[in-house]
């Protein structure tokens, strides 16, 4: 059997210390970002998974134990220059409020700790067990509302081509026996997330190539995203066939979870038949690697109380200058008025357009009005954003215009819509919502824009809009933004885009006046 040569005799327990001492520090530095996470991973099952990624991966890097045993470790310094960049990178998901931009970057600083303290030679002989770290950041949740639309439209294609008459409109849908819903627990996000986490981990363990492990990690993306749809029509076609009797209530979950570890485990079965075990060449190359770092080496380990401070002195820069910009904060909260809004032949109603209001949560000041001109009638609601932080954010994922479970109101389609506002093209998200209500009926349906005020900037994208948000900080602006929706009932054809057109083009200037008298005003 091929063994990997006895290890040189070198001591590893002050770099063991130095990786330890910084790590901890890290996180005690960082401690809001880290509690971020793991009050993430409590109160979501989606990422419960994530309590064990830090054991796991300390027990790979324990399995890595006797070849890291023969390689002296010596600090890279230079490692703190990227440490650097994403210590701005975490400033930047700060002053925007992002906590997956936060959270990854904390991460890589934890990651990149090691090569820091142990050099690049030992780092990596286990860079896959630190990689894994980055499985326990909670994120993914993005493409929930993308997966949702999938697995209702994958879904009604099943039970069409089963022949069974169906009614779809957005994520709703209607066959003979019942109405059923997509909602956040169906779009199969969770089952994704821990196929990707075991799957890269059976990968490592089973495979030494390179392109069989990212041939497995791939599988281990697209199983579960078509098992998923396979799994919501099961279940539709149980609660049909059952008169509603099987596959209602919980039980859909419980049967989904049966059927992805039944998936899982076919999946990894037919992967074993691939499986590779450690060769001459892979233990030869290590020896190869162990011996040629040791040589350049300097003799004893050293440099590890350096290696320490800048460690720490990278991880604390951030801190101060966010310390600096918030305290350029301040201020009184400020003051709407949608009077401003009446120009241009528009006049303010004093009945409301609609009940619906848009998901936001947290707003320091929120301006709903409705305006008429002639037999036009157009809605606006304005939620303004002041000193934001993770309780209180313009843009976040939990800021829709109509949350699933809502009784009143669901989307029906989404898109893009281009305008011009106050002279400037602005590409705004455009979507019809409905009023709950029988089918049969005629509920009030809405035609809904959305788009973003950001100090003075126009944007319809939550990623150019948390980049305006941070651009704006840091140069002393402040974070003052907000989401502005304009809506209409839809009628005739095309009437509430052209109502909303001539809106937008009559008050767009008064409207951008209102914000910024607003945002100087703080």
């Amino acid at each position: 059997m091929n063994t990997v040569s006895p290890a040189p005799t070198f001591s590893w327990r002050p770099a063991v210390l130095a990786i330890s001492a910084v790590v901890l520090g890290m996180i005690f530095i960082y401690r809001d970002t880290a509690l971020g996470m793991v009050s993430i991973w409590w109160r979501s099952a989606t990422f419960t998974h994530a309590f064990l990624v830090a054991p796991i991966s300390l027990w790979l890097i324990w399995e890595k134990r006797k070849v890291l045993a023969h390689f002296q470790p010596q600090p890279a310094h230079w490692v703190a220059l990227p440490m650097l960049a994403l210590a701005f990178i975490w400033l930047l998901g700060e002053l925007s409020a992002v906590n997956a931009v936060t959270q990854l970057a904390f991460v890589a600083m934890l990651i990149l700790v090691v090569p820091l303290v142990i050099g690049l030679p030992a780092a990596r002989q286990i860079t896959f067990p630190l990689c894994f770290l980055f499985f326990a950041v909670p994120i993914g949740e993005f493409v929930m509302p993308k997966f949702m639309e999938w697995t209702a439209t994958m879904t009604v294609l099943g039970l069409r081509a089963s022949g069974i008459p169906v009614y779809q409109e957005g994520l709703q849908f209607v066959i003979p026996s019942g109405r059923w819903s997509v909602v956040e627990a169906c779009s199969g996000v969770r089952y994704l997330i821990a196929s990707l986490t075991v799957g890269t981990i059976f990968a490592y363990l089973n495979y030494r190539s390179l392109k069989r492990r990212l041939i497995f990690v791939v599988v281990s993306l697209v199983v579960p995203i078509i098992a998923n749809w396979i799994r919501a029509y099961i279940i539709v076609m149980l609660g049909h066939l059952s008169g509603n009797e099987l596959a209602a209530g919980a039980d859909h979950l419980i049967y989904g979870w049966v059927f992805f570890g039944i998936v899982i485990l076919i999946m990894f079965a037919i992967g074993m038949h691939w499986r590779e075990d450690d060769d001459a060449a892979s233990i030869a190359e290590v020896n190869a690697a162990a011996a040629a770092a040791n040589a350049k080496s300097h003799g004893a380990a050293q440099g590890f109380v350096s290696a320490t401070l800048l460690a720490f002195g990278v991880a604390l820069l951030p801190l101060g200058a966010l310390k600096v910009l918030d305290a350029q904060s301040g201020g009184a909260a400020p003051i709407l008025s949608a009077q401003a809004l009446a120009t241009g032949g528009w006049t303010r109603d004093g009945q409301a357009l609609s009940t619906w209001q848009p998901a936001f949560a947290n707003p320091s000041v929120t301006e709903i009005a409705s305006f008429s001109q002639g037999a036009q009638r157009v809605g606006i609601h304005i939620a303004y954003y002041q000193h934001q932080g993770y309780d209180r954010k313009l843009i976040s994922s939990e800021n829709v215009l109509v949350k699933s479970g809502d009784e009143n109101w669901f989307q029906v389609e989404r898109g893009t819509h281009l305008t011009t506002l106050a002279g400037q093209p602005l590409r705004v998200q455009s979507a019809q919502l409905k009023q709950q209500g029988a089918l049969t009926a005629e509920p009030m349906r809405l035609r809904v824009w959305q788009w973003y005020w950001i100090d003075g900037h126009l944007t319809s994208s939550d990623a150019l809009g948390k980049l305006w948000l941070a651009w704006s900080r840091l140069r002393g602006h402040g974070d003052d933004a907000a989401a502005v929706f304009v809506y209409a009932q839809e009628g005739a054809p095309g009437a509430a885009e052209a109502a909303m057109e001539k809106f937008i083009a009559d008050t767009g200037g008064a409207l951008g006046a209102l914000l910024e008298q607003a945002r100087r005003a703080r």
